[in-house]
């Protein structure tokens, strides 16, 4: 037999079994007389199941759509209760007889909730329920009509899931960041009285300390300024994360930056034995928040002292480069492997750590000065060689003052 022959002959089954099914569904009264066309239009819909009912709940029509989603064929089902379609416990509550009462006294009822395949799976349904009336107004049956909102509700479970974990995320951001605010203030209190106390020795009001003596005064105001420096990274990271850090946006003179940090880091490059150097012109200006930029000014100069061994150079420059207003710092330090240069501004990463020559800090600072450069519609990029040195460039939005 060619394959056209066996498609007829399948066809012509399938049409046999459809006209039979609509026969005696007429024939029990609970369908009325319609047309050829209608029967077609409703047996082809695939993606709701339409049949019909009797008056007690037995299937008496199955359109292409109901073998589709629910997986019996015509001959399977037909003359079945539709209580096969209900979970176990829908049936001990008599979910599907209430439901026909329902539709018989009101006209219709419509309903959301699982149903079961043939197989045993479960979908996720709509469902409306129709009393079928005579000329008389007699229910003669009932017209059923489901569709699988599987994927919807899947949908809009992931939806609520997300919208779960946003919640979770920002309320444990939120006391992350309340918990760090109260320890930040906590530590620093002490810190600040030994720095204080460190000050006084180091000034002699109680009397003249041996150089030994001044030693280690001086490391005690080292170290605690050590620890209040990590305090700081650290709650400034968490106010960046949580998006608590305002920023006031306006006329910023570059050169006058550069001429603040400078005297800051002074002493250290002077300690260090390296040369530093500044050359910032003076007509510059950038739209930026000005404690912003310089904390991150003062953050690239403080690590390339910390990068540059003694006899080294760093320098910082400003100049505009088209519409961006460049803070340039340079050094002639140990440079950073080209592996680890995609990774230098990610959180707690710290160039050339290792347990034998670790790095004072957190390995926040690079992270929260390209977060802060971000924030006011800048960047922050590195350019370095091995064994050379390292250039950063902190580009913001030039003004036409610059």
């Amino acid at each position: 037999m060619s394959d056209s022959t066996s498609n007829d002959s399948t066809k012509g089954l399938g049409q046999e079994i459809e006209e039979t099914r609509f026969a005696r569904a007429e024939a029990a009264g609970i369908l009325p007389d319609e047309s050829r066309l209608y029967r077609l239009l409703v047996q082809s819909v695939r993606d709701y199941a339409i049949f019909a009912l009797d008056v007690e709940g037995h299937v008496a029509t199955w359109n292409t759509g109901a073998q589709r989603i629910k997986g019996y064929m015509p001959e399977q089902i037909i003359g079945k209760h539709f209580r096969i379609f209900y979970p176990p416990e829908d049936i001990a509550a008599r979910k599907p007889e209430l439901e026909l009462e329902e539709a018989a006294r009101v006209g219709r009822v419509e309903d959301e909730g699982w149903r079961i395949r043939k197989d045993g799976t479960r979908f996720w349904a709509n469902v409306v329920i129709t009393a079928l009336r005579d000329a008389s107004g007699q229910v003669v049956g009932f017209a059923k009509v489901t569709r699988d909102l599987s994927e919807r509700r899947a949908a809009d479970q992931r939806a609520i899931d997300d919208a779960r974990r946003v919640a979770a995320a920002e309320l444990a951001n939120f006391a992350k960041t309340e918990f760090l605010t109260a320890m930040s203030h906590e530590l620093r209190t002490p810190l600040n009285a030994i720095g204080g106390y460190a000050d006084l020795l180091a000034l002699g009001v109680h009397g003249s300390l041996t150089s030994q003596e001044a030693d280690y005064v001086q490391r005690i105001r080292r170290s605690q300024q050590h620890l209040l420096g990590i305090i700081n990274d650290l709650l400034n990271y968490t106010r960046l994360g949580a998006g608590q850090v305002k920023y006031e946006l306006r006329l910023v003179a570059l050169a006058g930056i550069v001429a603040n940090v400078i005297p800051m880091i002074e002493p250290q490059a002077k300690t260090r034995g390296l040369e530093l150097s500044a050359k910032t012109n003076e007509g510059l200006f950038a739209l930026a928040d000005p404690a912003k930029v310089e904390q991150i000014v003062l953050n690239l100069l403080s690590n390339a002292l910390k990068f540059t061994p003694a006899g080294g150079r760093v320098s910082v420059e400003t100049f505009r480069k088209g519409e961006r207003a460049v803070v340039r710092v340079s050094d002639t330090g140990t440079g950073i492997p080209g592996e680890e240069l995609g990774s230098i501004f990610e959180p707690f990463v710290q160039v050339g750590r290792t347990l034998n020559s670790p790095h004072e800090g957190t390995g926040l600072g690079l992270a929260i000065s390209r977060d802060l450069a971000r924030a006011m519609n800048g960047d922050l990029s590195v350019r370095s060689k091995l064994g050379v040195g390292s250039v950063f460039d902190l580009s913001l939005p030039a003004t036409a003052g610059g």
